[in-house]
């Protein structure tokens, strides 16, 4: 395959599921498609004990943004689509989400409790401009007064700086800016559809100065690609108001594996079978490991190397704080009672 401008896969490998399979030599630039979701709820629970929430909200399936290493990207083999080019350009819209969370909060099943908002795919891609799906979520977030913890690698977030700061306000929202390298070239080919590092850097100094508490993620650490920008990163993200920070290692389940393989060899092929042997060396022999808790951080002397300059770093730049507390006391089963009562 040759490397799609603008796409971060390229090409379709086979379905897990599916035991039929065409591969096609040739694949023009594809044109992202939308497609309705008509899912019936929309607050998924989640019980993995390395994961730092319960319940997640994704207004979309699929991501146009492209990331070659998304771990998300099998999951959109549940749907018949393939983790490659069919991920980024095959969206599932839930059109009907802010009114299926507004049920969600009336349930008198619901108890209060932070909802990550992107817990798979992002909800500030480029298609949140047309739809506006996640800025009518926050509407009702901040309805219900329920708190909520945002991620994304969009500087699209600031738009919403009008409704994050009333949530901020209240102390009902966190905001995490994933943050992969200060390198275009690389962020261009790694990310393709992501706002550029400097945009990011720009909308956590446009959140923090707006009182909204954000952090940033060093979210995927490659070895032998961006490992060395750590301590780099982390610096211009305290310079611009970041108040702590995360990182997590590579990750690549399932038909990631041979994405990513095809994207190192494709734009780095001097490099590329020492990254793979770096990666295999933290994941004892392998491109991948499930293992709770070892498959965000890795095994041996490598993995714990990074560990140790990701947390250096956070101690003298000051993010080794956690972010403040979100408040669950102030949630409002029925808004419009409370209006009545002022």
């Amino acid at each position: 395959m040759n490397y799609i401008k603008g796409r971060g896969a390229d090409g379709n490998p086979q379905n897990r599921y599916d035991p039929l399979f065409v591969d096609f030599d040739h694949i023009d630039a594809p044109r992202t498609q939308f497609f309705i979701d008509h899912s019936r709820s929309i607050v998924a629970r989640n019980d993995s004990p390395d994961v730092g929430f319960t319940y997640s909200l994704n207004p979309y399936r699929g991501c146009e943004h492209g990331c070659v290493y998304c771990y998300a990207r099998p999951t959109h083999e549940q749907l018949g689509f393939s983790a490659g080019l069919d991920f980024e350009t095959k969206i599932m819209v839930k059109k009907d989400a802010p009114a299926l969370l507004e049920k969600t909060f009336r349930s008198p099943s619901w108890q209060p409790q932070v909802v990550a908002l992107s817990g798979n795919t992002d909800c500030y891609q480029p298609t949140e401009r047309r739809w506006k799906l996640t800025r009518s979520c926050l509407r009702v977030f901040l309805k219900y007064r329920n708190p909520v913890s945002i991620t994304t690698k969009n500087a699209l977030i600031v738009r919403d700086l009008d409704i994050l700061t009333e949530l901020a306000r209240e102390h009902l929202v966190h905001v995490n800016l994933s943050l992969t390298t200060l390198d275009n070239r690389l962020c261009r080919i790694l990310e393709p559809r992501t706002s550029s590092p400097q945009r990011r850097l720009e909308a956590i100094a446009r959140l923090s100065g707006a009182g909204v508490p954000v952090g940033v993620m060093v979210a995927p650490v490659i070895p032998g690609i961006n490992d060395r920008e750590i301590a780099g990163i982390l610096s211009e993200a305290a310079a611009a108001g970041a108040q702590n920070a995360g990182y997590i290692l590579l990750r690549l389940p399932h038909g990631v594996k041979e994405l990513f393989v095809n994207w190192l060899r494709q734009h780095f092929p001097d490099r590329a079978n020492k990254v793979v042997h770096h990666i295999q060396s933290m994941r004892n022999g392998q491109l991948y490991e499930c293992e709770f808790g070892a498959r965000k951080r890795g095994h041996g002397p490598a993995a714990e190397m990074i560990q140790r300059l990701f947390e250096l770093s956070c101690r003298r730049l000051g993010l080794h704080q956690t972010l403040p507390p979100l408040n669950t006391d102030a949630f409002l089963r029925h808004p419009e009672q409370a209006q009545l009562e002022l």
